[in-house]
């Protein structure tokens, strides 16, 4: 998509059962625009897999240090995240 090719993407693997209450976190955190980033998130995706759910949160600009910090930060607080979450931030060049 012309819109994010330069952008990147946070991924938090979670336990089953998990996903259905961090889905509507994180879309209330954005329709309460807690992220404070601007127009820089371009979409949100939960996959549901066998052993784990996936949660990512997409964003134009993958270079831009203090926006994607700012999105890891607010996603931690916003989840509520134990301090030990692995969290992994991909640019959309290297999902491909």
């Amino acid at each position: 998509d012309e819109a994010n090719k330069n952008g990147g993407k946070w991924i938090i693997r979670l336990r089953k059962g998990l996903a259905s209450r961090f889905w509507e976190n994180i879309i209330l955190a954005m329709l309460g625009e807690q992220f404070m980033v601007g127009e820089e998130i371009c979409g949100v995706v939960v996959s549901i897999r066998f052993q784990e759910d996936i949660l990512s949160i997409w964003n134009k600009t993958a270079n831009d240090q203090v926006t994607t910090s700012r999105i890891r930060d607010t996603l931690r607080r916003v989840l509520n995240l134990p301090p030990n979450t692995i969290m992994e931030y991909k640019t959309h060049n290297d999902s491909l």
